[in-house]
């Protein structure tokens, strides 16, 4: 149960540590590490503004979102339950976010928010696949079908005997937990440029409690990818190693950003084709 609450108070910090890593790098102050608590505090302050073209499916999004996040900390290795087989619920827990997401962006009836939606399923539809074969190498190398005992039982053993398939797993889940978050090098969360966005176009028209919900269901999402990433990485035995492991990766990810460029539209399907010829060779490397 303590990871769970430390889940939901510390995500929101997340970003302020990625935020200042891009500030370090680019020699500025930045914005205060807890900016992100006073932006959910303000929005959560403010009243319901719906538009009259919107209907029941628009208002679910955020609630969908932040329930859906919710629950997968329940899943999360060293949290409170698990069952055989859990790991496909949490993927698709994962996707219902995403679906709703994106219906709640077409209810609207903006042709600027379905452009956004377009390329949303269309990069979900490749990020899909990487994802579920770099888990089925994890199920191979630790023969569980539960995401806390996959990601519980990777150790310094099977680092010195499966090396290079956990490296290339490894690198697998990071791509995939920058584009999941919509971060550079796939997405750029600060950008409102029509020809770049995909995931701030989508939640243009939301506003007040609602957007705060969807900011604070983002920070408990990139706490669930970063938990995932840590446990492979790092060999996690307490709540507290697990939680310096999320921090760590989430600077990691503050110097990706500061040291790439977005990728182009056109290029982001070959990336993650790439990817999934890598978690198919992780498969090979084991046998």
């Amino acid at each position: 149960m303590i990871t769970i609450i430390l889940a939901l108070i510390l995500s929101p910090l997340l970003l302020g540590f990625v935020n200042q890593t891009k500030a370090f790098f680019a020699g500025r102050v930045g914005v205060p590490f807890t900016q992100l608590y006073f932006d959910l505090f303000k929005l959560f302050k403010k009243d319901f503004v719906y538009s009259k073209t919107t209907t029941w499916v628009f208002r679910a999004g955020p609630i969908v979102n932040i329930s859906a996040a919710l629950i997968i900390l329940f899943f999360l290795p060293l949290s409170v339950m698990s069952f055989k087989g859990d790991i496909i619920l949490v993927m698709y827990l994962l996707g219902l976010m995403r679906f709703f997401t994106i219906v709640a962006a077409l209810d609207t009836g903006s042709a600027f928010e379905g452009m956004g939606a377009a390329r949303e399923v269309l990069y979900a539809i490749f990020a899909e696949i990487v994802v579920f074969t770099s888990l089925i190498a994890l199920v191979y190398l630790t023969q569980s079908l539960s995401l806390a005992e996959i990601f519980g039982k990777i150790s310094p053993y099977h680092w010195t005997h499966y090396g290079p398939t956990l490296g290339l797993i490894s690198f697998v889940l990071l791509v995939i937990l920058l584009l999941e978050n919509c971060r550079i090098p796939f997405d750029d969360p600060n950008t409102h440029l029509e020809l770049t966005m995909i995931h701030e176009v989508m939640v243009l028209d939301h506003g007040s409690f609602d957007f705060g919900l969807i900011q604070y269901a983002s920070s408990l999402k990139l706490w669930i990818w970063c938990s995932m990433l840590a446990h492979v990485l790092l060999p996690i035995s307490s709540i507290w190693s697990n939680v310096v492991g999320i921090f760590l990766i989430s600077i990691l990810v503050g110097i990706v950003e500061s040291t790439m460029a977005r990728f182009k539209l056109i290029r982001i399907p070959q990336v993650l084709l790439a990817c999934f010829a890598l978690s198919i060779l992780s498969l090979f490397l084991m046998r």
